[in-house]
């Protein structure tokens, strides 16, 4: 996929990330819009700036990991394999850069499922789950 200059795309072994043109605070919620859109719910907010803020008593860059949640992807992989919870819910973080954009990552369930679970009908789920996420960091970074 070739992308503008401004904006990286790639895939790592456990993550798919995006840079976008968007500004954290419109990232983030673009991130919840476009996660919702392909059938995610955002479980969980964990605010990391703020609490090594209050545990630590360091600066941290603007850094949020989302829990995401797409409720029939879940049962699908739960009735396949009732101990998939340990690897729910699938995450993304939205996090600013230095230049004051922002950042959106996902964690690849492909990778995560695929090296950890023997289960045909679970690599589906990860599969299916991968490509509504990478659609999702598409459409943020596109920032429409």
């Amino acid at each position: 996929m070739n992308a503008p200059s401004d904006i990286r795309m790639r895939k790592t072994l456990y993550g798919i990330y995006r840079e976008t043109r968007l500004p954290y605070e419109e990232a983030l919620e673009r991130a919840k819009e476009e996660l919702q859109k392909e059938g995610f719910g955002v479980l969980t907010e964990i605010d990391v700036k703020e609490i090594l803020k209050k545990k630590l008593g360091v600066d941290f860059p603007r850094y949020m990991i989302l829990g995401a949640c797409n409720p029939p992807l879940a049962y699908r992989a739960l009735t396949g394999e009732p101990d998939i919870g340990l690897l729910l819910p699938c995450n993304v973080v939205v996090h600013e850069a230095a230049d004051g954009r922002a950042h959106v990552t996902a964690l690849r369930p492909t990778a995560v499922f695929g090296r950890l679970v023997e289960n045909p009908a679970i690599a589906e789920v990860a599969e299916d789950a991968e490509e509504r996420l990478t659609r999702a960091l598409d459409a943020i970074s596109r920032g429409k």
